[in-house]
């Protein structure tokens, strides 16, 4: 079938962007997706082995710092969408490495920008800019409230100021050259295939060794946890449905200090292991808490609810166990991970063909 469309997704070997490349490649085999990925220490080729035979998906290493590479990949392949999630990510590294958070996250997104708007000049109104961004953005909220899409932004670690600036451009092209463009912001993702510097991925892996679990002040920190494939149902759902120049936020509607997270995988864990009933929570750490620690996000979902009618499909305590039962399962990919052997994978399948 001769493909319809040509769709850009940005950062595909990610975590959350591997989840929507195999879902656009599997639900829509009349798009032509092209993932492309800088394949960073968080790019993993591996997450795709199910997808990159198929006829309507391509891979393209590129760095979309590379204004003139981005440029060159909007001439030859002449995109009808793009979908961005490509970013540094890792608050964490953001404190230690600001400046690479700038160059990906902000000049990267206005190379695409640019690209786009280079390309699609006045055919503009059959194409869609799609910006994933993140609720970090707003900032921190207290006991009460939630963040809504009129929320002002408030960014307290370079990241998430790295992530605000990028939504701003994104809606400065929207209004100043018409470019048409979508942003939303989520709350924090789980699941599959996720790197494990993540909180989730992480604990799982030291419970599994037996290695201290750190948890930055007293663990009262809370989060909206939203699953990733979820997220991108949704992403799916804003793409064709959503009104051009909108922002949509995406949260779980689960809420959780971070040590009321850790006990509940410590007792899973426990459980699954074959271990006491407490065991785990024995590797508890507390630790100094992180510069710039935002106390609570929480997503008001109600537009994309109302107007487009999606709603996530699992609570957080069934997406954890089914979270936990896919990392014991794939031992494999985390000693891949782990040890960096993954980064091999893209010399060993790609550049032998």
């Amino acid at each position: 079938m001769q493909a319809t469309k040509t769709i850009l997704i940005t950062g595909g070997a990610g975590f959350i962007g591997s989840h929507v490349v195999r879902l656009f490649v599997s639900k829509y085999p009349n798009y032509q997706i092209v993932n492309l990925d800088k394949l960073t220490y968080a790019g993993n080729l591996a997450n795709l082995k199910d997808v990159e035979g198929k006829p309507n998906y391509e891979f393209v290493k590129a760095d979309i710092v590379d204004g003139e590479a981005i440029q060159k990949l909007f001439l030859e392949k002449q995109f009808d969408g793009v979908i961005h999630l490509a970013a540094e990510s890792h608050v964490d590294r953001s404190i230690s490495n600001p400046t690479e958070f700038v160059f990906t996250n902000l000049i990267g997104t206005v190379n695409l920008l640019n690209a786009a708007r280079a390309t699609w000049k006045n055919q503009a109104a059959d194409k869609l800019f799609y910006h994933i961004s993140t609720d970090e953005v707003y900032g921190s909220l207290g006991n009460e409230g939630l963040f809504t899409e009129q929320t002002a932004y408030d960014p307290h670690s370079p990241y998430s100021a790295s992530k605000a600036s990028s939504d701003h451009f994104v809606r400065a092209y929207h209004d100043t050259f018409g470019l048409p463009t979508l942003v939303s912001n989520c709350s924090n993702n789980y699941g599959s295939f996720q790197f494990p510097e993540k909180l989730i991925p992480l604990f799982i892996n030291n419970i599994r060794n037996n290695r201290p679990l750190p948890v930055y002040g007293k663990g009262e920190n809370i989060r909206d946890w939203l699953w990733v494939e979820d997220h991108a149902r949704a992403i799916d759902v804003i793409f064709h449905q959503g009104k051009v120049g909108e922002t949509y936020n995406i949260g779980g509607h689960n809420e959780w200090t971070n040590i009321d997270l850790i006990k509940l995988m410590c007792t899973i864990m426990d459980r699954k292991l074959g271990r006491g009933n407490g065991t785990s929570e024995q590797l508890i750490t507390y630790v100094k808490d992180r510069a710039g620690h935002d106390l609570r996000y929480a997503i008001d979902s109600t537009k994309l609810q109302k107007e487009l009618g999606w709603v996530p499909s699992l609570q957080f305590e069934e997406g954890l166990e089914k979270t936990i039962d896919w990392y014991l399962e794939n031992e494999a990919w985390l000693k891949n991970v782990t040890s960096g052997d993954y980064q091999n994978y893209y010399e060993e399948q790609y550049q032998k063909r």
